[in-house]
């Protein structure tokens, strides 16, 4: 086990590239966990009289046009942007896989049902599909990660049923039904842990699309309502004053690019790191 450990990261982080992603993953959930002692004034707080300031000691990245704090808020939203992409991911992976899961065993009418279902949610573009569920349910906080969360189930939903497709065959799934047990028992025993390592890559490739998601959501109005930070809705907010103070719109927009891109990056490496081939090749 410990061997097993030590060959996973071994092989995880012997490029670069994957160890820059993952000091910039945890440089930005660092401030979302500590955004109150990093934070140098209320995100919300505004100064009117302070307003589009550029940077300066007091204000280390300037303000907004309502005088808030840049740097604060650009803090606190890494907490948002982490809340939002892993619960997200959670939800979309628990139930895209419980449904790939229970299609790819059953086969036949199950699988026709649930698939048809899938491929129905995945005939709407996951932005329109997301912007119709806040219309309906509305917006909240509580709400955008259910939101965000079922656009993305099909991608869980039909990766797991790829793999349950093939698993399933296999001699020891069948000794398992022969010896009497029953689906429920096969599925979490035999089927489910030997197509677990796809799911964590999908899943940890996928937070960084979600935090993309909520940027845009954020962007065009329908995510985090103000005045809560959101580096969407700063970007927003500062595009207007992209000649006059492009910072306020530029910062934000950096860090979505930094923590996405550092996701993918890192969602690369743990896939070649669960992947036998590419630890058998060090």
């Amino acid at each position: 086990m410990k061997q097993s450990a030590k060959l996973f990261f071994h092989t995880l982080f012997r490029r670069k590239i994957v160890v820059v992603a993952a000091l910039i993953i945890l440089f930005f959930f660092i401030c979302a966990v500590a955004s109150p002692l990093l934070a140098t004034h209320n995100p919300n707080e505004m100064i009117l009289k302070d307003k589009l300031q550029g940077c300066s000691a007091e204000h280390l990245l300037g303000t907004d046009q309502l005088g808030r704090d840049l740097y604060s808020r650009i803090v606190y939203g890494s907490r948002i942007a982490f809340i939002v992409g892993v619960l997200s991911v959670i939800l979309a992976g628990i139930v895209g896989t419980i449904i790939g899961l229970v299609a790819g065993y059953f086969g036949g009418i199950v699988d026709s049902i649930l698939m048809r279902i899938i491929e129905a949610i995945m005939a709407i573009p996951s932005i329109i599909l997301a912007l119709a569920l806040v219309a309906i349910f509305g917006r909240s906080f509580l709400m955008l990660p259910v939101v965000l969360g079922v656009s993305a189930i099909p991608g869980y939903a039909r990766m797991m049923r790829g793999q349950v497709l093939t698993v399933r065959e296999l001699d020891y799934v069948q000794a398992s039904r022969i010896r009497g047990n029953s689906s429920i028992v096969t599925m979490a025993k035999h089927i489910f842990p030997n197509c677990l390592s796809p799911m964590i890559v999908i899943m940890t490739q996928s937070i960084g699309s979600t935090i993309l998601g909520e940027a845009a959501l954020s962007f065009l109005g329908a995510g985090i309502e103000p005045p809560t930070a959101s580096w969407g809705a700063m970007v927003n907010d500062g595009y207007k004053y992209l000649y006059t103070n492009p910072g306020f719109a530029i910062i934000p927009g950096v860090a979505v690019i930094l923590l996405v891109l550092a996701f993918n990056i890192f969602g690369d490496g743990v896939r070649d790191a669960l992947d036998p081939r590419m630890r058998g090749g060090k």
